[in-house]
């Protein structure tokens, strides 16, 4: 699998994956989720410009996942990552965050975060396999930027369903 920076012409493609990549929550009764808008081209574009926009393509060099990444009190936040259902279940999602990984280890940012939902197997389970650690509200590594993205999230109606926020250490499998 070949990570690599999304070009500008793959930035729909990366909304079609994200479209894609919702529709296993219509199977949970999370159908807000999978009719939820993928990020607009231009933010997308953002992250691009940044050198914060991460592909995993497929033999045919055509994107088959994507990982988005802010960088919040520390440490390096994946703000999204989604891979195309067809693509599922074969280590590209654990290649795109280990890749962000070894980035955020050569930038001296401490960990990973994420937030995500509890119960889905394929989010906190999933990460939870990857190394990272839920987050509780006591738990100092809870930061107020984590905290601001949560409460934004919750503003977003994400909070319908239970979330989490998680870290992973830079350096732990």
């Amino acid at each position: 699998m070949r990570i690599r920076a999304a070009a500008p012409a793959e930035l729909p493609l990366l909304q079609d994956i994200e479209r894609a990549a919702g529709e296993p929550f219509r199977t949970l009764g999370m159908a807000a989720i999978a009719d939820d808008d993928p990020l607009p081209l231009d933010v997308l574009e953002s992250y691009r410009c940044a050198g914060r926009a991460w592909v995993a393509v497929d033999a045919a060099d055509r994107p088959v996942a994507y990982l988005l990444t802010d960088t919040v009190d520390g440490a390096a936040h994946i703000e999204q990552v989604s891979v195309h259902p067809d693509a599922a279940r074969r280590g590209v999602g654990r290649a795109l965050i280990e890749h962000l990984a070894a980035a955020a280890g050569k930038q001296g940012l401490a960990a990973l975060t994420l937030t995500t939902f509890t119960e889905v197997p394929w989010n906190a389970p999933y990460y939870a396999r990857l190394g990272f650690r839920p987050l509780t509200d006591s738990d100092p590594a809870l930061t107020e930027g984590l905290r601001a993205i949560s409460r934004a999230e919750a503003d977003h109606g994400l909070s319908v369903w239970p979330r989490v926020c998680m870290r992973r250490e830079v350096g732990a499998p």
